[in-house]
């Protein structure tokens, strides 16, 4: 049986409140939902919690969802766990997120893994529209097979785009393919995993931003990448932090393991935090258990 569900998060101002508190509201088709909306840093920033039950996706799964930050608002979403792509024996599986962020709103998509086990045919899609004002931090971790037991990915097909756009459009896309099903491209997907310009054989790809709804000035912009650059840890991996298009800074590491590369992108995202929002970091329980 394949899971068909649809999530749609609404986040508005209260107009009642004396001070700004952002209301999230959440509607939800099948297994996909929020529990309550959490405010451990106030009420004008909501924490939402995103949960799907049934623990995995596999082939045939659908997920989609579908947020709007109305001007003012400040959301923080994130998952209580990995969100995992299982072994598929045909069919493929899909996850698809909208977020549009009107102005002076604030986003932050800051999921935990994603796991894509061996045998998996998947598709992850993320697309954020920033309205002029708008500003977000989003990360994205990407295991590949299970590093800590040591499994490969080998087999099967991922393909995932992140895409950041503007009023004009498409700003910044990313979009990759790792396919083992197709003869034509096994051998190139095994020569991009192993090379020095593709994951180096390692095993997990970590991507944070920090973007915004129009384009910010160079010395901003190399600001907000020397913040990223300090905060990261000596020790952990080697990363690079640049900005591939003048609304964007992006930053990337790799890894043989998650857990060294969540605990650098903590850092990052309390530095940006700071350096865009003048306001400190306020993890979500959910991180701590």
């Amino acid at each position: 049986m394949s899971w068909h569900a649809r999530l749609r998060l609404d986040y508005r101002l209260d107009p009642d409140a004396p001070a700004p508190r952002t209301i999230g509201r959440a509607a939800h088709e099948g297994p996909l939902r929020v529990l309550q909306s959490l405010y451990p840093e106030g009420p004008a920033t909501c924490h939402h919690v995103i949960v799907h039950p049934p623990g995995g996706i596999v082939g045939g799964d659908t997920l989609e969802v579908d947020a709007r930050l109305a001007a003012g608002t400040h959301a923080l979403v994130t998952t209580p766990g990995a969100t995992r792509f299982y072994r598929s024996g045909g069919a493929s599986a899909r996850q698809q997120v909208l977020a549009r962020v009107d102005a002076a709103a604030r986003l932050e998509w800051l999921p935990l893994e994603t796991l894509v086990h061996d045998g998996a045919r998947a598709a992850n899609t993320l697309r954020f529209e920033l309205a002029p004002g708008a500003s977000m931090i989003g990360w994205d971790l990407l295991a590949l097979g299970l590093p800590a037991a040591g499994e490969a990915f080998a087999r099967g097909r991922f393909e995932q785009s992140i895409e950041l756009a503007g009023a004009n459009g498409g700003d910044w896309l990313e979009r990759g393919v790792l396919d083992f099903d197709d003869p034509a491209l096994a051998e190139l997907t095994r020569r991009r995993l192993a090379s020095p310009l593709g994951f180096a054989g390692h095993a997990v790809l970590a991507t944070a931003w920090c973007a915004f709804g129009e384009p910010l000035p160079d010395a901003r912009r190399n600001e907000l990448a020397e913040a990223a650059r300090a905060a990261w840890p000596a020790d952990a991996p080697t990363m690079g932090c640049t900005s591939p298009q003048p609304r964007v800074i992006v930053l990337r590491a790799l890894a043989a393991r998650v857990e060294p590369l969540h605990v650098a992108l903590l850092q990052v995202w309390a530095a940006w935090r700071r350096a865009l929002w003048a306001i400190e970091p306020c993890a979500p329980r959910v991180w701590r258990t």
